[in-house]
């Protein structure tokens, strides 16, 4: 049992109250700690990867109880493969924050990230449902802090609204979870697969009303049609850095689907009469209002959004298979989708903060116009799947995964109407932003906002933009990320086995079972 296995949750556990009591009133302190452990945190990742691609389950006790009545932590493919890609995603981002000056416009910057990184890696490692929880509620109270850093009324309408339908989701989880036990005795997940496995098929009614409920929870979380409506004010909103970083929240909500509906739940009594007849059906129109709404939209900043919206549509097309080829596509295509993600809101901060705001209006060019526009121009084509970057081999495979599907046509026309849609909408918003700027010149200056409060037209500028636009440092954040993506699509093919094998683990549950049984006898 390797004790670094918790290391992820106690090192940002440790690093935020030190930065909170030690250094509140030394930003370079807290931005020198705060890397490090974010640094830290990648090195633990690799190594926990390394210790998972062997094939075992590895489970961490803590206190040494044994499950079920014990916490334990537990690491296979999947969660040491969210872990790395947690902490590679944060350490770039928020190097960016340092360098575009974003972790000065409020307090507390680096030490909600610290909790924010906490609860993410403690979502991706436990292996007790109401933990999971838990860590939800740690990584939420986390990004209610950060979604409305630096002030300003427009950031704080969209967090009051963030938070209001993040409490639903929390109490619909506490149901779910209620309902769960009161059908199984355990909270366990490794203890309730092997009971749910052991029920009478006429018993499961109850045991289905649960598992729906537990899916609109990670719905809520992954922003599917109809419990979306959250997600593009907020990411629109919130500072470029949080945004970039909240591309990894909604794949916490897409990992608990995967992780309950492989393993704790039976595929006959539940999964084909009740979740996937829901989940694919979902994930069609979240494609579609994705990409539809990227092509309606005038902000760049929404527009970022709704293209996360379309990239979890189609990751959850993926998912809704479920069978190992879907899970393997799925498993790839989100290591892509939040990379491209992530860089695609940083450098629409980039954007704005030159520009002075995200609207898409004529403007006059922009300084270094060339660099900014290389950098959209890559994330784009990433972003809509265009060849030949990762993207285009993820969709390929979420395709080939769904030939099998009795909706195979419908599936099929919905990704590829909407890949046009959304490269057509990209394309205008970049020949807006870098090419009619140039050739039109200077727009007419808006007026100011009223003084009786925020504005909701168009012409009012995003508030607190950063102060030091497209340093070396936020250029060399984006391009880390951006060669994340080279780099998965070079490697594509060993990429491609990795989630062959993480899908191989997670439908053949017995290991992770068989790992928490084994903990428990030994400790007995």
């Amino acid at each position: 049992m390797s004790h670094l296995i918790i290391a992820p949750v106690i090192l940002p556990a440790v690093i935020g109250p030190l930065i909170i009591l030690w250094m509140r009133n030394d930003l370079m302190l807290q931005r020198v700690f705060s890397i490090a452990g974010t640094a830290l945190l990648a090195g633990v990742a690799i190594y926990l990867n390394a210790l998972a691609m062997g094939g075992d389950v590895h489970v961490y006790r803590l206190g040494n109880w044994a499950a079920p009545f014990g916490i334990v932590l537990m690491l296979d493919r999947l969660s040491a493969l969210m872990l790395l890609l947690t902490a590679v995603l944060a350490l770039a981002v928020q190097l960016y924050a340092v360098g575009s000056g974003w972790d000065r416009k409020g307090r507390h910057f680096h030490a909600l990230w610290q909790f924010q990184l906490m609860g993410i890696c403690g979502a991706f490692l436990t292996g007790d449902a109401f933990n999971l929880f838990v860590f939800f509620e740690v990584l939420l109270i986390a990004s209610y802090g950060l979604m409305i850093h630096g002030g300003g009324g427009m950031r704080l309408r969209a967090g009051v609204q963030y938070i209001a339908y993040n409490l639903a989701g929390s109490t619909l989880f506490l149901a779910a979870l209620g309902v769960l036990y009161s059908v199984t005795g355990t909270l366990n997940m490794a203890d309730m697969a092997l009971r749910v496995a052991a029920m009478p098929a006429e018993d499961t009614a109850l045991l289905r009303t649960g598992a729906v409920l537990l899916m609109l929870v990670f719905a809520v979380k992954a922003a599917l049609v109809p419990l979306h409506f959250w997600l593009p004010s907020t990411y629109a909103n919130a500072p470029g850095p949080v945004a970039a970083l909240f591309a990894i929240m909604t794949k916490v909500g897409v990992y608990g689907i995967i992780r309950f509906f492989t393993l704790v739940f039976p595929q006959d009594a539940v999964i084909e009469g009740v979740v996937a007849d829901l989940l694919l059906p979902a994930a069609l129109f979240t494609l579609a209002i994705g990409q539809i709404g990227i092509l309606g939209t005038r902000h760049l900043g929404r527009l970022a959004a709704f293209a996360a919206i379309g990239s979890i549509g189609t990751l959850m097309i993926a998912v809704a298979q479920f069978n190992p080829q879907g899970t393997a596509a799925a498993v790839y295509y989100m290591i892509h989708s939040t990379l491209a993600a992530g860089a695609l809101f940083l450098i629409m901060d980039m954007i704005g903060a030159r520009r002075g705001d995200l609207w898409l209006r004529l403007e006059q060019v922009m300084p270094g116009n060339g660099l900014v526009a290389a950098l959209y121009f890559i994330a784009v084509i990433a972003v809509a799947g265009m060849p030949p970057l990762s993207g285009f081999i993820g969709k390929l495979l979420v395709m080939q995964a769904t030939r099998p599907a009795p909706g195979m046509v419908w599936i099929w026309a919905t990704i590829l109407i909407t890949s046009l849609i959304a490269i057509y909408a990209l394309a205008r918003a970049g020949s807006i932003v870098f090419w009619k700027s140039y050739e039109l010149g200077p727009a007419p200056v808006p007026a100011p906002p009223a003084a009786t409060g925020p504005k909701l037209e168009p012409d009012e500028p995003i508030q607190d933009l950063g102060d030091a636009p497209a340093n070396w440092l936020a250029v060399a954040s984006v391009l880390l990320l951006l060669s994340g993506i080279v780099a998965l699509t070079a490697l594509a093919g060993p990429a491609l086995r990795l989630a062959e094998a993480t899908a191989a683990q997670l439908h053949n549950p017995d290991a992770y079972v068989s790992a928490v049984l084994e903990a428990q006898e030994g400790t007995k």
